[in-house]
């Protein structure tokens, strides 16, 4: 290691007091030989309930094999991992965000305990890649992460489909415009591989984020999950991790405000979930950056949208790894990025950048000829969201960024959905779901059960969706999530009644309730906080959770 510094592993490997330390070491196989060597942890995400993640044990040998022959000693770990397709409709996805902050806690136990000097992060779907992202900021030893790779995407009457479309074609069955036999069909085909889904959700938008930052080797982020090239990828991920240990390259010499920036204006080039706004939010608070809402605002509003992925569009992953992935899209935008930001690779991202083979200009977009002049996310602020709200502009058809319409109000999804469904919700007509926000879910939950199923049945071109819960990446639609404060910390979206205008200007940044200030003040008296559960993750997540606008992240509450 450079600069003399002594290894963390030391604390468990040198000297005659560490005597007990180096026997249990002993009993876990290793040699002598291995004592003077780095001890690098392969934090995996491996299990068998998750498609991203079922085929991670063939990831972990190749970084395994790397490590060995850079000459490291690794040792593998696991987290949990929770499958936002599987959680969402029903209570599991109430569980969804609080494993991002256990992901993260139980990570930065494993590395501090063990006093690993380095670790590989084989990170996968939703809230697993942000939650390493935290425990590596936090933790700051050498660091690099080896994204899961993306699952091959479906076909139906010719055409790619995601599972983004499967919740649709539900809409369309609940519609009557097809059959139960071409809906088992659809599920049967939809996901034909293991991988995160073939579409721009969270999970490979946390991946390209991950990529832009410089947490990872490029294109690692869009290669197809069972390609040769991904395990190339982990085993030179693997070789490089010791690399980084010897130059001393940390996280926190990379993860810089400058790289998050970069990151953000790739996720508003690609039209990126809006979920990687609310990760965004709790990594710079892990580096102690300045960065809110205002800033993303910003940032979108100057960055063009340059490649469209389903649910924007009928492009899946694979064809924009295929037009040149990260790297490509980094050359296309390039003149608004730091390109003296550090990556995991030694070098800045300039070089990254030179280096891109960018093939298909159609598929990803040149700066100068955008498929839009702003990014794919937008920001709204009002009487109805004081502290910020977040909705996928890609995602929208123009024609719904501007809209006014009555509300429909609803205290929770599983009512809104049976509405939907009922055929109780009229066109022009703005949904209102509440107390679905960090404190109040608690847990914030997606929204993309009833998403999907309006878009199903028609609903997504005339109606809009306003909720303190929060989006997956494959959401379409005019809908607004984020909203903050939320309702159950007496948020305006707690005083919203049936019939109220509410208004919506994506362009102009607006959400606003067109009810008297006097009638709200006189609401807001009348109004009462729901309970909250007090046991469990939960509990103590609506204990600890902050806004959505800084990110739900947990704070102790210390005297």
């Amino acid at each position: 290691m450079s600069n003399h510094l002594k290894p963390r592993s030391f604390e468990l490997t040198a000297g005659p007091d560490r005597i007990a330390h180096r026997a249990l070491l002993f009993a876990c196989g290793l040699v002598r030989a291995d004592m003077d060597k780095p001890l690098i942890a392969i934090v995996n995400s491996w299990n068998e309930i998750v498609p991203g993640c079922m085929h991670l044990q063939a990831v972990a040998k190749a970084v395994r094999e790397g490590v060995l022959e850079a000459g490291g000693v690794p040792f593998e770990f696991n987290t949990i991992g929770v499958c936002d397709g599987m959680a969402q409709g029903h209570v599991g996805m109430k569980y969804s965000l609080p494993s991002r902050e256990i992901i993260a806690a139980s990570v930065e136990i494993m590395l501090e305990a063990h006093q690993f000097d380095a670790a590989v992060f084989i990170s996968s779907c939703d809230k697993i890649t942000p939650g390493m992202l935290m425990a590596a900021a936090r933790v700051n030893i050498p660091a690099i992460f080896v994204p899961a790779g993306a699952m091959e995407a479906g076909e139906y009457e010719g055409r790619k489909i995601a599972l983004s479309q499967t919740r649709e074609f539900a809409g369309k069955y609940h519609a009557g415009e097809i059959t139960a036999e071409e809906l088992a069909h659809i599920e049967e085909n939809a996901c034909p591989s293991p991988g995160t889904c073939a579409m721009m959700g969270t999970a490979n938008s946390m991946a390209c984020l991950t990529e832009a930052l410089g947490m990872s080797m490029p294109l690692s982020a869009t290669m197809p999950a069972t390609s040769s090239a991904k395990l190339r990828n982990a085993r030179e991920s693997g070789r490089r991790i010791v690399g980084l240990l010897a130059e001393n390259l940390r996280p926190l010499d990379i993860i810089t405000p400058a790289a998050l920036e970069n990151a953000l204006r790739v996720t508003m080039a690609i039209g990126g979930s809006t979920n990687t706004i609310l990760h965004l939010l709790g990594l710079a608070q892990e580096i102690d950056a300045a960065f809110d809402l205002h800033h993303v605002d910003d940032v979108s509003r100057t960055t063009p949208y340059i490649a469209s992925v389903i649910p924007s569009g009928p492009k899946t992953i694979g064809d924009l790894h295929n037009a040149g992935g990260i790297p490509a899209v980094l050359k296309s935008i390039r003149t608004l990025l730091v390109l003296e930001a550090m990556t995991v690779s030694g070098g800045p991202i300039s070089e990254v950048v030179e280096a891109a083979a960018w093939r298909d200009q159609t598929m990803i977009h040149p700066l100068e000829a955008p498929i839009r002049p702003d990014g794919g996310l937008a920001v709204l602020w009002g009487n109805l969201a004081p502290e910020g709200s977040v909705v996928k502009k890609s995602a929208a058809a123009p024609k719904m960024w501007v809209h006014e319409g009555p509300a429909l109000v609803f205290d929770s999804m599983e009512a809104a959905t049976e509405a939907v469904e009922l055929g109780q919700v009229q066109p022009g007509s703005v949904v209102v779901i509440r107390y679905e926000g960090p404190v109040g879910g608690p847990g914030m939950r997606e929204m993309q059960m009833i998403t999907a199923i309006m878009s199903g049945m028609g609903l997504s071109d005339t109606t809009a969706l306003v909720t303190d819960g929060r989006f997956s990446g494959s959401t379409r639609g005019p809908c607004i999530g984020y909203v903050s404060p939320e309702a159950a910390l007496g948020g305006p979206l707690a005083l919203v009644k049936d019939g109220d205008r509410i208004s919506i200007d994506i362009p102009a940044g607006k959400l606003d309730l067109l009810v008297p200030a006097e009638e709200l003040a006189r609401r807001r008296q009348e109004w009462k906080p729901p309970k909250r559960p007090t046991k469990g993750i939960l509990g103590l997540y609506a204990s600890l959770a902050q806004s959505a606008a800084q990110g739900a992240v947990l704070v102790p509450k210390c005297p």
